[in-house]
């Protein structure tokens, strides 16, 4: 079997994937907008600057360390392990002889310099309102240098895609929109932030309750959301040529599933909120879509249209429910919701791929890197990031987050012509 990283692309299909890739962003720039909306006023600014901050940190991280890392072994040897646990890639280091390689390995590291922005960003929402901007620079160069890179090179050319092929297990771990290696692996990094950065002040009030914080402009929260849509689908378009051996004649089901398990999700979420609090919910239904982008990174290029439906609706009903028992009953204080849009909607549609996919052994082999993500890189990432913490404080001081981190941060607001009111919690 001839891997895909030496396989180099037509030049029609080059030049398509190229315009697939100058699109994908979008994805991005619509996740920021959800971030900022879901946040506090007096943070909207820090939140957008931080947009920029984070995916800088990210990129120049990954260009300088994490591209080695993930490499696949058509460049120099720098940090390959091989044989049939290959656990490491093999690159240039600082982002060297890119203009002599390949078409495709152009490509793969562009889709891999997007990803390390686009993880930046989801433990970077759930801080909202409290990490500082340097934490949260610190924790996405950490991404991009080594969490990351580690876990695309496993999924997309290591040992997780290599199951097929050196144990049998169905056709190999299958992500070809980074369901896994972004967004399962930046929720968990997001959930490790919280662990350690904590809840905002009085959001859990000292009798046990949930105090509702909610987020200041609902507004850029829906407007992300369809922005995101036309960066998503072009991003799993890319991810199944690129990873998925798409031809591109075989892409329109994939932007079909793509639309189908957000709107599946939306439609789900929406019916969930009605029946639980007599309205449907806004920022819960932006999660349910967001939740249905997310599981279709994984499966789209995989699964029927029935199937695409059914994983939307899965995720869409479970999204209200556990967004209420992890803040509930786990005293969880995620604003943006990463935890399960990004963590739990990643997962589901990592299973939901092996569930549905016609290889057998699929689901075996999804399973494998689920576990992987989940024993492995979520105790790595709490470990790494708790040490980050003594040498860089994630969380603010009181006095910044009671003034705003606009104020605190930057020494003005995202609002100026307006009155920021204080929480009844700092009177």
């Amino acid at each position: 079997m001839t891997p895909l990283s030496t396989v180099p692309f037509p030049e029609t299909s080059f030049a398509l994937m190229l315009m697939l890739l100058l699109v994908a962003p979008l994805a991005i720039a619509g996740l920021a907008l959800v971030n900022a909306g879901l946040g506090r006023s007096r943070s909207a600014a820090q939140s957008m600057l931080g947009t920029l901050v984070v995916m800088s940190s990210a990129v120049i991280a990954f260009v300088l360390v994490g591209s080695a890392i993930a490499g696949a072994s058509e460049r120099d040897v720098v940090f390959h392990a091989a044989g049939r646990w290959d656990l490491a890639g093999a690159a240039h280091l600082f982002g060297g002889g890119l203009s002599s390689a390949s078409s495709r390995m152009q490509l793969e590291l562009f889709f891999e310099l997007l990803s390390a922005a686009m993880i930046a960003l989801i433990p970077w929402g759930s801080g909202a309102d409290r990490l500082r901007l340097l934490a949260g620079a610190a924790v996405a160069a950490i991404l991009g240098a080594v969490v990351f890179p580690l876990v695309a090179h496993w999924t997309w050319a290591g040992w997780l895609a290599q199951l097929g092929r050196n144990f049998g297990i169905g056709s190999g771990f299958a992500d070809g929109g980074g369901a896994g290696a972004v967004h399962a692996l930046g929720g968990l990094a997001a959930l490790a932030v919280i662990w350690i950065a904590g809840p905002r002040k009085g959001k859990f009030p000292r009798e046990g309750l949930s105090t509702a914080m909610p987020g200041h402009n609902v507004v850029y929260v829906l407007f992300g959301s369809l922005v995101a849509l036309v960066g998503w689908v072009a991003w799993n378009l890319g991810g199944a040529m690129l990873w998925m051996a798409t031809a591109p004649w075989g892409l329109v089901p994939v932007a079909v599933n793509t639309l189908l398990s957000a709107t599946a999700a939306l439609v789900a979420t929406f019916s969930v909120t009605r029946v639980r609090f007599g309205k449907p919910d806004a920022s819960l239904c932006a999660n349910g879509w967001l939740a249905g982008l997310v599981t279709s990174s994984a499966c789209a290029a995989i699964v029927s249209s029935t199937g695409a439906l059914f994983t939307g609706l899965v995720a869409g009903i479970f999204t209200p429910l556990l967004v209420e028992l992890f803040e509930l009953a786990l005293s969880i204080d995620d604003p943006s919701g990463a935890v399960i849009v990004h963590g739990a909607a990643g997962l589901w549609g990592l299973i939901a791929a092996g569930l549905f996919a016609p290889q057998p052994g699929q689901t075996v082999a999804q399973l494998i890197g689920v576990s992987t993500l989940l024993g492995l890189m979520l105790p790595f990432l709490y470990g790494i990031f708790w040490l980050l913490d003594r040498v860089i404080a994630f969380r603010v001081e009181p006095d910044g987050e009671r003034l705003g981190m606009d104020l605190h941060e930057l020494g003005g607001n995202a609002y100026p012509e307006f009155v920021v009111h204080r929480d009844e919690s700092y009177r």
